[in-house]
């Protein structure tokens, strides 16, 4: 069976998440963080998010999170709690709309609100910066490193993807295959609802009942997001909005971790892009994890204590003290 699609990589997908779901990690204590950003074509949108302010400190984490999911996603509060724990302040970011206000939805190559959020003047205070993205979040992240080289927020130290698509069409053709019927049952209801939303403020793309009758990932950025982003097509959406061929561009510290047993991100749809990162880019690979995940007793090779969140914090700390 090929790697991605076995019934371990199920199980580190299903399970954490089912564990979460009925037991919601605790978060840190936090403030509700707002700015309004100008679209040119819907006009002003309020994008949030929680920030954790840890008393003194001056550098910050800034986690994004995947498809489907919030600021309040589980592997979102955890990370959070571990930032704080460890010394820095944390800023759980919603994508455009992600937080169910209805104003807009956003799209996996729109990286113009996280420049926006990071120039914010509420951030102003922090030193130094750090991002790690979470599934689609990643992408977002890395897109954004990758379209600035040089040009990035000065302040920003490195960039950490977990699991991260990077051939948007590729990822398509994977959460469309047969056996992905589970996470497409699990993230249409919810770009579904969203749009919803937004209809009742101003036009969306097709009528509520087409959009209600997609079952594919393609269908539904082709009908729904390609038009809003004024793509052509899912497949120029694809094209234009992949991090996958500019991925040689990303001059600042990166780490990508992916996970071989993935099955919404399988190994084949990452290979041609990884073999490609910049010189300043890491790429490890963790054997089961399946897709956010991972075990508790996960060992990415950091010094400290395992597990993702230790892991990821002990190499965003020391990219923040470099």
């Amino acid at each position: 069976m090929p790697r991605g699609t076995s019934f371990s990589g199920k199980f580190w997908t299903v399970a954490p998440a089912a564990v979460s779901y009925f037991r919601p990690p605790s978060a840190p204590p936090g403030e509700s963080f707002r700015l309004v950003v100008e679209d040119p074509t819907v006009g002003p949108i309020a994008l949030s998010g929680v920030l954790h302010a840890a008393p003194k400190a001056r550098t910050l984490m800034v986690a994004l999170h995947g498809l489907g999911g919030s600021s309040e996603s589980s592997y979102m509060r955890q990370f959070a709690t571990a930032a704080v724990a460890a010394g820095h302040a944390c800023l759980r970011l919603n994508h455009r709309g992600a937080e169910r206000e209805a104003q807009d939805y956003y799209h996996a190559g729109l990286t113009v609100d996280l420049a926006s959020v990071l120039a914010a003047e509420e951030l102003a205070r922090f030193e130094r910066i750090a991002l790690v993205g979470f599934s689609l979040g990643g992408h977002v992240a890395l897109r954004y490193a990758a379209e600035r080289p040089g040009a990035t927020d000065p302040r920003l130290a490195g960039v950490a993807a977990v699991c991260a698509p990077l051939d948007l069409e590729r990822g398509a053709t994977a959460l469309d295959a047969p056996s992905s019927w589970l996470y497409r049952r699990y993230i249409l209801p919810g770009l579904q609802q969203h749009v919803d939303a937004v209809e009742k403020l101003r036009p969306v793309p097709a009528d509520r009942a087409r959009r209600a009758r997609v079952r594919g990932i393609r269908e539904w950025d082709d009908l729904v997001v390609a038009p809003r982003w004024g793509f052509a097509s899912a497949e120029d959406y694809y094209t234009r909005a992949s991090v996958a061929p500019i991925l040689d561009r990303i001059a600042l510290p990166a780490w990508i971790i992916e996970s071989e047993n993935d099955p919404m991100v399988p190994v084949w749809t990452l290979e041609s892009a990884l073999s490609r990162v910049s010189p300043t880019t890491e790429v490890t690979w963790t054997p089961r994890g399946g897709h956010v995940g991972m075990p508790a007793d996960l060992d990415l090779g950091r010094p400290g204590s395992r597990g993702l969140h230790a892991q990821l914090l002990a190499w965003l700390g020391a990219q923040l003290a470099a």
